[in-house]
């Protein structure tokens, strides 16, 4: 019996130094645009900026910045706003920006001789009027729920995009909400967190969005909280923002150009 217990010990100690090389599918790099024009309320909204990058493999720790591009975004006033590259960071920077409530505005970026173009309306969001917590939230009753109200316009179909972002590290936690069944109403954004202890804060912010970036998003979110995307499950399809490549549609972007006007509220927990 001994001879046998040491035999498949030594097969579990060979077994284990063996080393294998998962061969992933790849593809060609696709250009991911991230150009998300923020307007805070109480700023001027002048100081934006979009990043660039490339997908790549899997396992690769970085990503590629898309360095050396071409970035315009033009409005319905004939306002021409140029982005120039801070170094060799795949971010592009404009300080004279001009935002306008529902005003038009289309991204031109250029590169690698490929011309992308994505339209989009600046939407309005209305601002936070109060925000209520409760120490005992969630399944469990010892995690910490934030409620962050205001006021929906009523006879309108408005759209939101919601980041909470606490003063923890931890990622922040996005989500998505439509006015279809509590128009003109008053209605809160949701946060809950395990973590989050007294004297502790999280900044609140609500944007408002198109219909289009809405269904762009939740599709996303969706997706991330399925847990998909690992090297050995079905891979998520592809979700398509609203850059298109003029020059070869089949080598469509990643990402989408979105403009919102932004309330932003920093709430610290309070016994």
């Amino acid at each position: 019996m001994k001879k046998i217990l040491f035999i498949i010990v030594l097969i579990f100690a060979y077994a284990c130094e063996d080393v294998i090389d998962l061969e992933l599918p790849t593809s060609e790099p696709k250009l991911v645009i991230d150009a998300s024009i923020d307007w805070l309320k109480g700023t001027p909204g002048n100081e934006q900026q979009i990043k660039l990058s490339l997908t790549a493999p899997f396992f690769d720790l970085e990503v590629p910045p898309a360095n050396g591009a071409s970035v315009i975004i033009t409005d319905s006033n004939a306002n021409s706003f140029e982005f120039i590259e801070n170094e060799d960071t795949g971010i592009y920077i404009n300080n004279s920006f001009i935002p306008e409530i529902n005003g038009e505005y289309t991204l031109t970026v250029i590169y690698e001789g490929e011309t992308y173009i994505a339209t989009e309306t600046l939407r309005s969001v209305n601002e936070i009027t109060r925000v209520e917590q409760n120490l005992e939230g969630g399944f469990s009753g010892d995690e910490t729920e934030i409620k962050a109200f205001f006021n929906d316009p009523a006879d309108e179909e408005n759209y939101y995009f919601f980041e909470f972002t606490p003063s923890l590290p931890v990622t922040p936690t996005l989500d998505t909400f439509n006015d279809e069944f509590v128009n003109g109403n008053e209605i809160f954004g949701f946060y809950v967190e395990e973590d989050l202890d007294l004297g502790q804060s999280v900044t609140i912010r609500i944007h408002g969005v198109s219909e289009r970036f809405y269904e762009f998003m939740f599709i996303l979110l969706q997706q991330i909280d399925d847990g998909g995307g690992g090297p050995f499950e079905t891979q998520p399809a592809t979700v398509r923002g609203n850059c298109v490549n003029q020059t070869n549609p089949d080598n469509f972007p990643l990402g989408y150009f979105r403009l919102s006007e932004v309330d932003e509220f920093v709430y610290t927990v309070i016994e």
